[in-house]
């Protein structure tokens, strides 16, 4: 649970810090905020790598999640375009990270029986 936790972390740290890349063209002293997000980002996203999570796992829910909330939140925010395309390949994204997760999850039930097997 703690994993899961600490990756929405990362995920809300890196997608604040990139909308504020955005909002601080128009208000430098967002800068701040980028740096301390991204840096934040990547810290809480290491101590997921070491709480457990696979990295392709980890990496692929961090970087969708970021690319999706991004892309919404920027419609949102600063009315940039989201089209019904977009919104498809926010969905294919989405349910590539979600094979990579399904198969990581397949791997580490087969482990224990594979290490047993005899050769």
């Amino acid at each position: 649970m703690r994993k899961w936790l600490l990756l929405t972390a990362a995920i809300l740290l890196e997608v604040t810090a990139t909308l504020s890349l955005r909002g601080a063209l128009d208000h430098p002293a967002l800068y701040v905020l980028v740096a301390v997000g991204y840096v934040g980002s990547f810290s809480v996203l290491a101590l997921v790598l070491r709480a457990g999570l696979a990295l392709g796992v980890a990496y692929g829910i961090w970087g969708a999640s970021g690319v999706a909330l991004t892309a919404i939140l920027a419609a949102l925010f600063f009315g940039d375009p989201f089209t019904g395309v977009m919104g498809l390949g926010i969905a294919l994204v989405i349910a590539g990270v979600l094979c990579v997760e399904l198969g990581a999850q397949s791997a580490r039930a087969r482990r224990p029986r594979e290490e047993g097997a005899p050769s």
